[in-house]
């Protein structure tokens, strides 16, 4: 059996001051809030960028938008890039960043770290176009350590 949302909206001209509303003064609607909003067109644009990620010997390029994680959508364009927590605090998504730059401002890195071209994929949103290298995470746990306590 299908799923229906129904949304209850008050007719306006009909409404009673008390706010109590009587089955006729109520209409029913069998759209959804998601369908609703897919089909508005967006007010604003987002900006998309290419990202060119190198993955175990395979290189793989693809559109991402300016408020998508590059690690979200190279796992939705079928790359097995190992992940775990999605917020930038494992580091089991590490990579180099080998030209272009993204915002990572919601991520653990330290700053000498991103100054060396370090990234995490999970919270790592393109504001530009980018080549990108993923690592063994060791590499990056290394240099975490190494900066954090100097």
């Amino acid at each position: 059996m299908a799923a229906v949302n129904l949304i209850l909206i008050p007719s306006p001209l009909t409404a009673r001051a008390s706010g109590v509303f009587t089955p006729s003064q109520i209409s029913i609607s069998s759209t959804s809030l998601l369908q609703r909003r897919r089909s508005c067109s967006p007010l604003v644009s987002l900006a998309a960028y290419k990202v060119s990620i190198e993955h175990e010997g395979e290189t793989k390029v693809f559109d991402v938008e300016e408020d998508e994680s590059i690690l979200e959508k190279a796992l939705e364009e079928g790359l097995d890039v190992p992940c775990d927590c999605m917020l930038g605090v494992c580091m089991t998504c590490p990579a180099k960043l080998i030209s272009g730059s993204v915002d990572q401002s919601q991520g653990m890195l330290s700053d000498d770290v991103i100054e060396k071209g370090y990234t995490l994929l999970c919270v790592s949103n393109p504001v530009s176009d980018c080549v990108i290298r993923t690592i063994p995470e060791e590499e990056l746990l290394s240099l975490q350590l190494v900066t954090s306590n100097d």
